[in-house]
């Protein structure tokens, strides 16, 4: 895995979860004196998916028996199972249908698959992680609608349109799996297809709509609420704003197609900073490259204060981020609402520099690609007013390659220059991998969104 490989997480099922049902019934073979066969024990079979920096895959299949199993005889074996089109990287027992460091003896039977196989991808997109269904199918694991999302280019973004496949996969059992008790269930050759989805981290966000009686918009969105939440206490808020590729895709479509908003809500991050994370999803464009803000522009803003006087969140740590098109969202609400925010992440996105002086006042940490056409020279532009009006404005050039130490001394050799606006370039070249048809705009966050330091900052931030 590359440094765009993140989060384990841990899933919990929610309310207005996303998930897909579908598949095949657990076979029902007679066991045969001390040895069963494998199908006669399997309680169900689960897909595991994570979120990556290009979009959510299936990384594993959860199978659960009717009796714990051993992790001493199945962890050094990737061949007890196979998986139609998928390589098994990895076979553990654990006590949940989740991934785990080390297995430990339990009723589930984790396989592993590699995140690389190019049936992995459950994001699909025609500038991003995946092929498109040859047919144009696919559908959302989450909220309503479905679909291509419509609108003009938004900085890069040249094919808006999304599509979600559902996670299943069909697994067999090929070896014996054996039980604490010693008991060994042989290989079965029933091909099995999922019958479940665990989603980590995107299963701990609710879906809701907001119905906005000053613009008679009604975005439907994605909110982490902190677990235990207590009303006596004071909670951050991040707001994570899509690019023109998840436009009318579903609800979900924020959680699934990158790290933008999961990574707020990943265990390391909640152990750090404890926060509400909101996920609008936009049925329609919202800004594109003539800066002329559609109602849902108003909207967004108008949410963040619905959401954060219903939940009691502390206004003066209110934070906002988004890439490309809600990069755009994010400068251009700083500039309406210069009030609103304590600070803003904004990853591949632009805004006229002729508008920017409100900036001067912001803290803002910026991230681009120095071969970004668009995004860089106008994030240039900004900051340049930025410092005409006399803010200090750090600046560095990173290698998208980094490693997660290299960017950890990187966020920390800019944060000892103690500026309110930081501007972080990727080198050129360094954010697409290899033989990769992506663009260096869109590649931008599938980079960013892995720092943890970044978010750090502006966790630091209050208003």
């Amino acid at each position: 895995m590359d440094r765009r490989t993140f989060m384990a997480g841990s899933a919990t099922a929610t309310a207005g979860a996303l998930a897909v049902f579908g598949g095949a019934t657990p076979g029902s073979a007679e066991e045969t004196g001390g040895t069963g066969t494998g199908g006669d024990h399997v309680r169900s079979v689960t897909a595991v998916t994570q979120v990556f920096g290009d979009g959510q895959k299936l990384v594993a299949v959860a199978v659960e028996y009717d009796s714990d199993c051993s992790t001493l005889s199945t962890s050094t074996s990737t061949s007890t199972f196979t998986v139609t089109d998928r390589t098994v990287t990895k076979v553990y027992a654990n006590r949940t249908a989740d991934l785990a460091q080390r297995g430990r003896d339990g009723r589930f039977v984790i396989v592993e698959l590699s995140p690389d196989d190019t049936a992995a991808a459950l994001w699909v997109t025609r500038q991003g992680s995946g092929t498109p269904p040859a047919d144009g199918s696919g559908s959302g694991s989450g909220g309503s609608g479905g679909g291509a999302g419509a609108g003009g280019p938004v900085v890069g973004d040249t094919t808006p349109g999304g599509t979600i496949v559902a996670a299943k996969a069909t697994l067999t059992q090929s070896g014996t799996v054996t039980t604490t008790r010693g008991t060994r269930y042989a290989a079965h050759g029933t091909a099995r297809t999922t019958d479940a989805v665990v989603n980590l981290i995107v299963d701990d966000f609710r879906q809701f709509s907001f119905t906005d009686p000053a613009t008679g918009q009604t975005p439907r969105y994605n909110l982490f609420v902190p677990k235990n939440h207590d009303r006596r206490k004071s909670y951050p808020m991040v707001l994570f704003m899509h690019d023109a590729s998840v436009v009318n895709v579903a609800t979900g479509g924020p959680l699934v197609q990158g790290l933008g908003a999961v990574c707020w809500a990943s265990p390391e991050d909640r152990a750090r900073h404890e926060s509400f994370v909101l996920a609008p999803e936009y049925g329609s464009v919202v800004i594109d490259d003539n800066y002329e803000p559609s109602t849902l522009f108003e909207a967004a803003a108008n949410l963040v204060r619905s959401v954060t006087e219903e939940y009691g969140i502390d206004p003066d740590r209110l934070y906002t981020t988004g890439q490309s098109m809600g990069a755009m969202m994010s400068l251009g609400l700083n500039i309406r609402y210069p009030e609103l925010f304590a600070a803003a992440f904004i990853v591949a996105g632009q805004w006229p520099a002729s508008q920017a002086a409100p900036l001067a006042g912001k803290k803002l940490w910026i991230l681009v690609s120095a071969d970004d056409t668009k995004a860089y020279p106008g994030e240039q532009a900004v900051t340049e007013v930025i410092r005409d009006q006399g803010t200090q404005v750090g600046t560095a050039l990173w290698d998208g390659r980094s490693t997660a130490a290299e960017f950890a001394a990187d966020v920390r050799s800019m944060t000892a220059q103690r500026t309110p606006v930081n501007f972080a370039a990727f080198e050129t070249g360094t954010v697409v991998p290899a033989g990769s048809t992506t663009s260096a705009h869109m590649a931008t966050w599938q980079v960013a969104y892995t720092i943890p330091g970044i978010r750090d900052w502006i966790m630091r931030q209050s208003r």
